[in-house]
């Protein structure tokens, strides 16, 4: 019987490009001491060109086992471009598409109809949506996700509560109406860039931590480093416990759904 799965759901490599230090080399050594077996790398920047570059780059490491990218959701023909993703090099790995959302000065851009019709796109090529949101976004996202139940949506680093400011209220809320829709996921990675990256303590994460589990389940929360973001707070080794810590008292086997089962359903991933 094969062990379960155990998956980094959402880290990136490099800086401007993927081969850039912090590169698989450098993260390999990480993978082994935590015991991780694959993991899904998630393209830093909003690029067509970055996502084909880290598709090739994918292609040649073998616990890599998807790839999120990204490309413009407003541009013509959005299908064209994904075609031509699954059709390069390292096609075959491209799992997902995501928009660093809080990054655009509406908070209601994935209302609008060019956004939601590239959305369309995705849906139709059975590629997961993954949301780089935050509070201010998370309403027009949960309107985003409740209108568009065909695609699968996955809440990047829990949607960012602001761990540091001490008040979760406003983001507990909005998390707790976007969990009510079953085509939603998130990762719990990113979490310590939410607190104060000096001063921070596994209790600092709790909280959001356990409203997540209680909100999506473990079938719908997938493990995540953010690495090498994190490394801003402290170690890979760091991150990755501190969030198995924070899990341990649930049992095993919903431990193994967060820790790798879920991201596998989540991006149909290859289960070698």
């Amino acid at each position: 019987m094969l062990d379960p799965p155990v998956i980094d759901a959402h880290h990136h490599f490099g800086g401007p490009a993927p081969s850039d230090a912090h590169g698989p080399d450098e993260l390999w050594p990480e993978l082994r001491t935590e015991r991780i077996t694959g993991t899904v790398v998630s393209v830093s920047e909003p690029s067509t060109e970055r996502t084909r570059e880290l598709l090739a780059l994918a292609a040649s490491v073998p616990w890599v086992k998807g790839v999120v990218g990204w490309v413009d959701l407003t541009e013509a023909d959005v299908a064209a471009t994904i075609s031509s993703l699954f059709d390069g090099l390292g096609g075959d790995l491209l799992v997902g598409l995501r928009h660093p959302v809080c990054d655009e000065a509406d908070p209601d851009w994935l209302s609008r109809a060019d956004v939601r019709r590239g959305l369309g796109a995705v849906a139709e090529s059975g590629l997961t949506f993954d949301l780089g949101v935050r509070t201010r976004e998370l309403p027009a996202a949960t309107d985003a996700c409740a209108a568009m139940p065909d695609v699968r949506f996955v809440l990047e680093h829990l949607a960012g509560p602001p761990i540091a400011s001490g008040d979760l209220s406003a983001w507990g809320g909005a998390i707790l109406e976007a969990a009510e829709l079953p085509n939603v996921s998130a990762t719990l990675s990113g979490l310590v860039s939410e607190a104060d990256p000096l001063t921070w303590s596994i209790d600092d994460l709790r909280h959001p931590v356990e409203l997540a589990v209680d909100a999506f389940g473990p079938e719908r929360l997938m493990l995540g480093s953010d690495w090498p973001h994190c490394l801003v707070s402290g170690t890979y080794g760091d991150v990755i416990d501190s969030v198995r810590y924070l899990l341990a008292e649930l049992p095993e086997h919903q431990q193994d759904e967060i820790r790798g089962t879920t991201a596998v359903h989540v991006y149909q991933l290859a289960n070698d």
